[in-house]
């Protein structure tokens, strides 16, 4: 078989997905349909917005179905009329196995870690949180149980302590894209592993999950130690963000985001969430085994700012506490 032959339907929705797509395209790989979310209201003005998935697939002249449910017969026999021979997922729903099941050779994912770790739908931020020092991508199979299936490939990559969600996002996107073609290319010579997830697992290789995130997982403890609440803010920026209150004297409080901090390791006898400010350039607030320096935060209601362009606004901030 070779790549014009090869009949594919992508899977997928926002920005990580548009990379392996385009890369298959360029490829010139028959992608015979893409399939992705319903276009939805965004935004302040609710305005219809369409998926980055479909946006690059209209770009490109290719067959856009967007189903509402999948087991709906209507788009099932759409899907069927394609003949795909292969399903690639990116970053998208869980499927019904008479969609997944559907293509003669199956249906393979690209998972943003390294599986069986980090199985789930916040593989990116979960490993930032956890201070995790590498990650990576997988292509796998899809069977019944979610991130499951037997393993194609793996390719590993770094993570910076300097790193955020965002910026790790991009190197596994660009990576994951790789991985992807690397594995349509294998399964065209008919010649890939599969390896059962259960074979990488040992007593002493724990296995950490990645649950979606909710808005009471991003809030900030600053009774934790230093590194873990360094670890949730990058790991959470810049989306959905990490966020905490600041408290007045008189027990008034505003929410605020904060998207980036540096670490201040050293002792001191400072109560936790006192703040220290030059109110020009700096603003730290103490923890256990020293200071978080906050360089980008966010009012609620307002914009996101540097701490000089806060501090400019909010010349009080010492009557506050975290």
């Amino acid at each position: 078989m070779n790549k014009r032959d090869l009949r594919i339907v992508y899977m997928g929705t926002p920005d990580f997905a548009v990379e392996p797509l385009k890369n298959l395209v360029e490829n010139n790989y028959n992608i015979v349909g893409v399939v992705t979310n319903p276009d939805k209201p965004a935004g302040r003005g609710q305005k219809i917005q369409e998926s980055a998935v479909k946006k690059y697939a209209k770009s490109n002249n290719l067959k856009i179905l967007q189903p509402e449910k999948f087991r709906d017969e209507i788009f099932l026999n759409k899907l069927k009329t394609l003949k795909a021979d292969l399903q690639i997922v990116v970053a998208f729903k869980m499927l019904p196995e008479v969609v997944w099941n559907m293509p003669p050779i199956g249906t393979f994912n690209l998972h943003a870690s390294l599986l069986p770790q980090y199985r789930g739908a916040a593989p990116i931020n979960r490993a930032i949180i956890n201070g995790d020092d590498k990650t990576g991508v997988t292509t796998f199979f899809l069977r019944h149980e979610i991130d499951t299936g037997e393993i194609i490939f793996q390719e590993e990559v770094s993570i910076n302590e300097s790193d955020d969600a965002g910026a790790l996002h991009d190197r596994l996107m660009f990576k994951g894209a790789g991985l992807v073609l690397k594995t349509v290319e294998a399964i065209i010579l008919n010649n890939y592993p599969q390896i059962n997830q259960n074979d990488l697992l040992s007593s002493d290789n724990k296995i950490k999950l990645a649950p979606k995130i909710f808005k009471k997982d991003c809030m900030i403890n600053w009774n934790s130690d230093i590194h873990s609440i360094y670890n949730l803010i990058r790991g959470l920026s810049p989306y959905p963000a990490a966020w905490t209150e600041i408290k007045s004297q008189d027990e008034n409080s505003m929410q605020l985001k904060i998207f980036k901090t540096e670490k201040e390791t050293k002792k001191h006898n400072n109560p936790i969430g006192k703040i220290f400010t030059d109110n020009k350039t700096y603003l730290k607030v103490a923890v256990k085994e020293g200071f978080v320096v906050i360089t980008e935060l966010q009012l609620a209601g307002k914009k996101k700012l540097a701490i000089n362009e806060f501090l400019k606004g909010f010349q009080n901030i010492t009557d506050f506490t975290f």
